[in-house]
């Protein structure tokens, strides 16, 4: 058996990470503010990375108007003591707030820029990059938060400039999750990623990409998890009650390790 030496860095260890499109707090038909009720199915799942999607950093108008709506923005009240760590990437501003990504870590997060890929004259979109310190390990951790857009055209270019971050900023042996939803319905945005040196995690585990959306009779597989430098051991789609009536899409779950190059 081969003995662990000072040059060889320990196994990176064990964590679990979640990616969901909240809906801005709302049910499918948003109808409903159901914030406080998916911030307790987050908790359940024990996720120690949570990805978000079309977070609310502010709304005048909600605030005054939507009963339990949260003192805090919304990714400070769904990270609440469970997860010490967030960041936030503003995408889309407006008169009344502004929305975004964001990340929820137990690890900490040593940096945080959040890249715009927006296309001119359509919805604003952004990569939020995360870097997570993992303790007692000389690699950073990278998680990317992604929301891309609804055109092909739109989600080709996004997720070329996606290809440009991972090759320029993030080391090439460097642990990589990148998650989020993908609106990729038809799989070219999925190519390309394969082509970046990513692996897909329901992929890769279970032969497919997961299907996601819309929550109620999951059809499409928009969500994903993609990961570099890292073993997926469990990947799982939380399905039924009471996740059918907290977004319209489904949230993904994996099980994640690894060695350091």
């Amino acid at each position: 058996m081969e003995r662990a030496g000072k040059d060889r860095p320990a196994p990176l260890p064990g964590f679990g990470v979640l990616t969901a499109n909240i809906h801005m707090g709302f049910d499918m038909l948003q109808r409903r503010f159901v914030l406080p009720r998916l911030r307790e199915a987050i908790r359940r799942v024990g996720a120690d990375i949570v990805f978000l999607q079309e977070v609310q950093g502010r709304h005048a108008d909600r605030e005054r108007s939507v009963h339990q709506w949260p003192e805090t923005p919304q990714y400070e009240y769904l990270a609440d003591t469970l997860w010490p760590q967030f960041a936030y990437g503003r995408n889309a501003v407006y008169p009344h707030g502004h929305h975004g990504n964001a990340l929820l870590s137990r690890l900490p997060i040593v940096r945080h820029d959040n890249h715009d890929v927006s296309v001119a004259g359509h919805e604003n979109r952004g990569l939020l990059h995360c870097e997570l310190e993992l303790p007692g390990h000389p690699q950073h951790l990278h998680a990317i938060c992604v929301h891309l857009g609804l055109r092909d055209a739109h989600r080709r270019s996004q997720v070329g400039l996606l290809g440009a971050l991972l090759r320029e900023q993030v080391p090439a042996d460097a642990p990589v999750v990148v998650a989020g939803d993908f609106n990729d319905w038809r799989g070219a945005a999925h190519r390309q990623l394969l082509d970046c040196g990513l692996v897909e995690a329901f992929e890769q585990q279970r032969g497919r990409l997961a299907r996601s959306f819309p929550a109620l009779l999951p059809l499409l597989p928009l969500d994903r998890i993609y990961v570099r430098g890292l073993q997926v051991h469990e990947v799982a789609t939380p399905r039924g009650r009471p996740w059918t009536r907290l977004s319209d899409h489904l949230p993904l779950h994996a099980r994640l390790s690894g060695e350091a190059a």
